[in-house]
């Protein structure tokens, strides 16, 4: 026996099953209308649960920036650009980061719908520019997820050499338990994750600072000496001045790699709680952990290891190539290893979690406009869009070419893939912001009807906007120089580029979109959802703790 319930969704209907008592039968599933005249869908305020809160919001916001890039990947980066050259890499991707974030926060605090930047780039530039933008992101995640699995088990091999077929398995079967559980599963595995990756920062910046200044018995003081000898910068392919240029440049680029996925905050907005001021105030506090974490870390770092050491280009993947782990061992501390080999594979796993919440809510956010097939719109009675997270499981299963081919170099495969996936995210979310301001001005609307508003944002998004497109056109430039050429280099570099661009053309030549008009964009619809929203409240701090965190409160 079956009956249906109708919701009325503007001038449609959207028909879901009602699930029969006495017989065991899949969850409630939505027969979608095409489009329900509102900004945030009927399809999430039905379909989808508000299981993130702000703390977890907050966390997930650190777990993006914190990653395995941060462990592992800043040797690398002194060894290319210097002390210097890599905290000015650093600082200016850095800043590039804090204005996409107050980018993001803007418009989602306005739209906070499920795919964010992807869906709001149909509302405010074009739809062709939502499916092209959709599909990448789509495409890098479930991509992004196999290369982090593999990331794992190079870590899980620093301690035993047990067949990865088996380290695969598990790490997938224990990725579906948490795509699959209810949202809030995943909003607490992230807090825990985030809060070791914090500890794990203060603690090796304050063993760095020790070991620098003198305070292990036996190791002199160091101070700045590295920056004297070899020197601050880096000759990189060529000499001089225009050398320690490139070698700045190389580490920039590098960088953007190591914040990927800070955007993923939003992804989730229509599961979060009151999401049109927990996100903005998410995204605002970007730059205190920027600042705090990562030029702390570099600037350590520089103070510690020489960029001439050799055991920075060591390429095992494991802890073994952290500058703090050859700081550590050089001052004959010998656990630091395995605890920050532990820490980083609770990163790549936790980086593997968000990739899977960014990819199945942004395939659900373009089957919610059409772009995508609705049989993705199916959600289990807790709210997870479980055939979404059914494709992301298929995709998952490319993990286990590392059993035939080294783990390390499966990794970098997948890296090479999706690199340049992050700036194309984030140029579009600079789009977006910038397309939102000049549709206000256009219209005569005031910012500040706007949620949340910064007035320096209108600065910062073109900044950000044209650092990103200058930044993905020159991250191969090493390719191009005399005899570096190299095919694989210039494909994963450059890939994404025409992809992007055929997957925008395709559409807009198959569907006859346009460039919305500015005074088309509906910015006033909007701006009546917030302020009729009745979870669109100011967030109090009750406390002093809550008041002085600077991390999630």
């Amino acid at each position: 026996m079956e009956d249906t319930n109708m919701t009325k969704a503007g001038s449609q209907y959207i028909v879901h099953d009602v699930e029969d008592p006495l017989s065991p039968q899949s969850p409630p599933t939505f027969r979608p209308a095409s489009d329900d005249g509102q900004i945030v869908s009927e399809h999430e305020r039905l379909g989808l649960v508000r299981g993130l809160s702000q703390r977890h919001v907050q966390m997930i916001a650190i777990a993006g920036a914190i990653g395995t890039g941060l462990f592992l990947g800043l040797g690398g980066s002194i060894a290319t650009g210097g002390p210097l050259g890599a905290l000015l890499g650093y600082a200016f991707v850095g800043a590039v980061v804090c204005a996409i974030q107050f980018a993001l926060g803007e418009v989602a605090a306005l739209m906070p719908v499920t795919g964010s930047f992807v869906r709001h780039a149909e509302l405010l530039v074009d739809p062709a520019l939502s499916f092209a933008i959709g599909w990448n992101v789509v495409y890098g995640c479930f991509l992004s997820v196999p290369s982090e699995i593999s990331a794992s088990v190079v870590l899980i091999q620093y301690w035993t050499d047990i067949s990865a077929a088996v380290w695969v398995t598990i790490l997938i079967v224990v990725s579906v338990a948490v795509a699959i559980s209810f949202v809030r599963v995943y909003g607490e595995v992230e807090f825990i994750f985030a809060i070791l990756k914090i500890l794990l920062v203060i603690f090796v910046v304050i063993l760095g600072l020790v070991i620098d200044l003198g305070g292990v018995p036996g190791v002199p003081r160091r101070g700045f000496h590295f920056w004297k000898d070899p020197g601050p910068f880096v000759e990189y392919i060529s000499t001089g001045s225009w050398g320690r240029f490139l070698g700045f440049w190389a580490v920039m680029t590098n960088a953007v790699y190591s914040f990927a996925g800070v955007e993923s905050l939003a992804m989730a907005a229509a599961e979060t709680k009151n999401p049109r001021q927990n996100i903005p105030k998410a995204c605002k506090r970007v730059f205190a952990r920027v600042s705090i974490f990562y030029l702390a870390a570099v600037l350590i770092v520089g103070m510690l290891v020489s960029s001439a050491d050799p055991r920075l280009g060591d390429d095992s993947g494991t802890a073994s190539t952290s500058p703090f782990v050859l700081a550590a061992s050089d001052a004959g501390i010998k656990a630091i290893p395995s605890v920050v080999n532990a820490v980083c594979l609770t990163s790549a796993w936790s980086a593997s979690n968000q990739s899977i919440l960014a990819g199945t809510r942004t395939l659900y956010g373009l089957a919610v406009k059409g772009h995508a097939p609705k049989i993705f719109l199916r959600t289990t009675k807790w709210g997870i869009p479980y055939m979404c997270v059914l494709l992301q499981i298929l995709f998952s299963l490319l993990s286990y070419m590392c059993v035939s081919n080294s783990a390390m170099n499966v990794f970098w495969w997948f890296v090479d893939l999706t690199a340049a996936g992050t700036l194309v995210s984030w140029i579009a979310i600079a789009l977006n912001h910038i397309r939102l301001l000049q549709a206000l001005k256009k219209q005569g609307i005031s910012p500040h009807q706007l949620p949340w508003h910064n007035p320096i944002t209108k600065y910062t998004s073109w900044f950000a906007l044209i650092s990103c497109v200058v930044i993905l056109f020159t991250g191969g430039f090493a390719v191009f120089t005399d005899g570096n050429w190299d095919v694989a280099t210039f494909v994963s570099s450059y890939l994404d580029i025409p992809l992007v661009l055929l997957a925008y053309g395709g559409y807009k030549l198959i569907r006859r979109t346009k460039i919305i008009p500015l005074d088309e964009v509906p910015v006033q619809r909007a701006i009546d959802e917030a302020n009729n929203d009745p979870e669109n409240v100011p967030i109090k701090k009750d406390n002093l703790l809550a008041k002085i965190n600077i991390f999630w409160g």
